[in-house]
């Protein structure tokens, strides 16, 4: 696995001059991204631990819209600290490069704007103008573990939106927006910006982007063979030789659906 140590953000020196850093990864590959749109988080959960990956799910964060939950995109980070009452002014606003505004015009189509609020919820991270924003800019989702203000608005808002709660008060009251584009913690997870968000009703995984695409494939291979023990079960099968599945069972999988699958991973 590479080294994940270096938290310097993965950007040139020309991309660091305009402020919000893009990252240079190649586009995820159409096979990838097709497994991730249908594989659950608990699955890839599984998958990333199989790897040694024990913390990638954004614990305490919840869909805000359970109609419009499947989120799958590249992370755009943006880094709150705590607000300071003689810079954190309404005034503030008036200025379109404000890092809050400047991150909701530079997340690209397809990403998802991920927040670092510190697990703080007395104030929002974003109302239902800015989201309206991302969702019209091609936006994939947003993800904070702070809250939300207009949470109606966002309970019909066709944008995946996860966050740890709602609260009425502008972000200024205890956040202030300080970096783009850079490693963050979001619910205790590091988030590297082009790092892949998976989302759906149970909440947000962080697949790490070096490792996406076998975790794409894995996850794919083991949803398959947990829907035939799914069915076995529920037509009366006992777990034993069933789940995790022994070599009868894996046999008869194999003969049934023609895939060459493993058994690591079973966890649901």
């Amino acid at each position: 696995m590479p080294d994940r140590h270096d938290d310097s953000p993965r950007t040139s020196a020309t991309d660091r001059s305009v402020g919000y850093p893009m990252t240079t990864h190649p586009p995820m590959k159409d096979s990838t991204r097709a497994a991730l749109e249908v594989v659950s988080t608990a699955t890839l959960t599984t998958q990333l631990m199989a790897r040694g990956l024990r913390n990638t799910f954004l614990a305490g964060l919840a869909p805000l819209n359970g109609e419009c939950t499947r989120m799958v995109g590249e992370a755009f980070t943006l880094r709150c600290i705590p607000s300071r009452e003689d810079v954190d002014v309404l005034s503030v606003f008036q200025d379109y490069d404000h890092p809050q505004r400047k991150a909701v015009e530079s997340v690209p189509p397809g990403g998802v704007l991920v927040v670092d609020a510190r697990g703080k919820t007395r104030a929002a991270s974003l109302g239902h103008i800015l989201a309206t924003r991302l969702l019209r800019r091609g936006a994939a989702g947003i993800v904070t573990d702070g809250a939300v203000r207009d949470s109606a608005g966002f309970a019909a808002l066709r944008l995946p939106t996860f966050a740890a709660g709602a609260a009425a008060t502008t972000n200024l009251a205890q956040h202030h927006a300080v970096d783009l584009q850079v490693p963050i913690g979001c619910a205790e997870v590091a988030v590297y910006p082009g790092d892949i968000m998976v989302g759906d009703r149970d909440g947000v995984v962080c697949v790490p982007r070096e490792l996406v695409d076998e975790v794409a494939e894995a996850a794919a291979a083991q949803d398959r063979l947990e829907d035939f023990i799914l069915a076995r079960v529920d037509a009366g099968a006992p777990l034993r030789g069933t789940y995790p599945p022994d070599e009868h069972t894996l046999a008869d999988y194999r003969r049934k659906s023609g895939a060459e699958t493993n058994s690591a991973g079973s966890g649901h």
